[in-house]
């Protein structure tokens, strides 16, 4: 990694920004001291998520979607 001062950035920032998306990676220092990092952030690829990626990792009970017991409901009601 390269290390460049916040004065050197700010002079020639647009051509920093061109070499950190060309993949290289600055660490910037302000009195000597590393404060930030300029790196270009990879897209990742978007693919779907495979069905049954969780499968057999947790069990659904068959009253999942059964009404609420009624002390649960009213305490959500503020009563």
């Amino acid at each position: 990694m390269i290390q460049v001062n916040v004065k050197e950035i700010e002079r020639n920032f647009p051509a920093y920004l061109g070499r950190a998306e060309s993949g290289e990676t600055f660490i910037i220092t302000r009195d000597g001291r590393p404060v930030f990092e300029l790196r270009h952030i990879e897209k990742k690829a978007v693919e779907p998520r495979p069905f049954g990626l969780c499968k057999g990792e947790f069990h659904i009970p068959d009253d999942f979607d059964a009404p609420l017991p009624e002390h649960i409901l009213e305490g959500f009601e503020g009563k």
